[in-house]
């Protein structure tokens, strides 16, 4: 009884700790990161922190963990995978790309510019991680048939799938953390960041563009032979690709009119998902499903209940206002720049997860258009920022291992010299577009 009351007195510095101690595992990847989130939920829901029951004197029980859990990300997360899964087995994806190359005619400038620009228009609908190994079998190919390093296209690939992956809601994880949290559409986010991308996208493409301008030459016979690819046996099954065209336009078309039809856009993916399994065997595709990803969002939201129930988001959000004496401005560029910089070295999943609820707060203070402008300034800071350094997300890490396993290592230093920049400028256009798209 002592401890049960010790640990009611002292809420919100177990669930701090809990917290602080999940996100260094989380960061150091001492053990998996799926592992940590179980495991920080599992003391959050034994400690008492949130509710294990669903009612409490015989009423709603406001406390209950299943209540922090955000399902709409969950079920969008799982569909979308499902749906990403089953396309790319048709060889659809894999087409696309090629089919774009050979317009190229083999010329490295204009393969860079080809490979930045399909990544990132790719990562815009599908997983960062998904659209980097499509493209990568595809670049060592040309990067071998050019007789180039293939180290300049890795990145511009990686760079342009964190920039791409931001401009859409199903683009990036904290977008779709975001999107839930704030209750924004698919087309809110195209409106509001993917003018913005684009332009971050070119001046990113031009940046590299005359970074890794020596390495981009080409003998005439061998832009030839990238010319000649041959596409005809890239889609290994025309029935379900084509399936797969239908569907996934129906369900963008979906997210496009979430405004009028008013359906949740994890709706339209699980209608989507439920017609693609038709046709392939559940059992297989199910396990090509990221688990170790949705069970880590699983985790992560008890943890953050946990931290949330014990008043500690509350607490961030009269601190940031504290600090910048009620100043949207200061704020927005608080969030946009530590979002920004936090994330090129802690995973931006945990983060947004954190940050969300924390600018909900600040919402219920100040008002949705105080707010409206610090939604953004997440979104650009979390995704933006995962192209600080090689582990600043997912998609880097895994470029970086395959590099590595073709004998063409990627450093920490080597992807920082060229990640940091690309960020800093990302940043910069952020800031501007921000102050005057909503702050003047």
């Amino acid at each position: 009884m002592d401890i049960i009351n010790l640990i009611h007195g002292h809420e919100l510095i177990i669930s701090t700790a809990i917290l602080i101690i999940a996100y260094i595992f989380i960061a150091t990847e001492k053990i998996s990161k799926v592992t940590t989130a179980l495991i920080g939920a599992s003391l959050t829901i034994f400690l008492g922190l949130v509710s294990q029951s669903a009612e409490l004197n015989g009423q709603t029980n406001p406390h209950y963990f299943i209540n922090y859990i955000d399902f709409n990300v969950i079920f969008l997360l799982v569909s979308m995978m499902i749906i990403v899964n089953i396309a790319s087995t048709s060889g659809i994806f894999n087409w696309v790309a090629n089919a774009l190359l050979k317009k190229t005619k083999g010329h490295p400038v204009l393969i860079l510019f080809m490979l930045g620009l399909f990544t990132a228009v790719a990562s815009a609908f599908l997983d960062n991680v998904t659209t980097v190994i499509l493209v990568m079998p595809v670049t060592f190919v040309i990067a071998k048939t050019l007789d180039i390093n293939p180290i300049p296209f890795l990145i511009t690939e990686v760079l342009a799938s964190n920039i791409g992956g931001t401009a859409t809601l199903i683009g990036d994880p904290p977008n779709i953390i975001i999107g839930s949290k704030a209750g924004f559409s698919f087309m809110t986010f195209i409106q509001e960041l993917t003018g913005i991308v684009l332009l971050i996208l070119i001046v990113s493409l031009a940046i590299l563009y005359f970074a890794f301008r020596k390495d981009l030459t080409a003998t005439k016979e061998q832009m030839e032979e990238v010319e000649k690819l041959d596409n005809s046996e890239t889609i290994t099954d025309k029935k379900l690709a084509l399936i797969s065209v239908v569907v996934m336009s129906l369900v963008i078309l979906g997210f496009i009119t979430h405004d009028i039809t008013h359906i949740e856009t994890f709706l339209t993916a699980m209608c989507g998902a439920s017609v693609m399994l038709l046709f392939e065997k559940p059992k297989k595709i199910l396990r090509s499903v990221e688990w170790n990803t949705i069970f880590f969002f699983i985790g992560l939201f008890v943890i953050i209940g946990g931290f949330e129930a014990a008043g500690g988001i509350k607490i961030m959000a009269s601190w940031i206002l504290e600090v910048t004496k009620g100043s949207e401005t200061a704020t927005a560029m608080i969030i946009l720049w530590a979002s920004g910089i936090l994330s090129g070295f802690i995973d931006n999943i945990p983060y947004t997860a954190t940050m969300a609820p924390m600018i909900h707060q600040i919402q219920l203070i100040e008002g949705v258009q105080y707010a409206h402008p610090l939604w953004w300034c997440l979104s650009l800071g979390a995704c933006l920022g995962g192209n600080m350094t090689i582990i600043g997300a997912a998609a880097n890490v895994i470029v970086s291992e395959t590099a590595a396993a073709h004998n063409k290592p990627i450093t920490f230093m080597y992807f920082l010299k060229y990640g940091a920049g690309i960020t800093i400028v990302s940043l910069i256009i952020s800031s501007v577009y921000i102050y005057f798209r909503f702050l003047t």
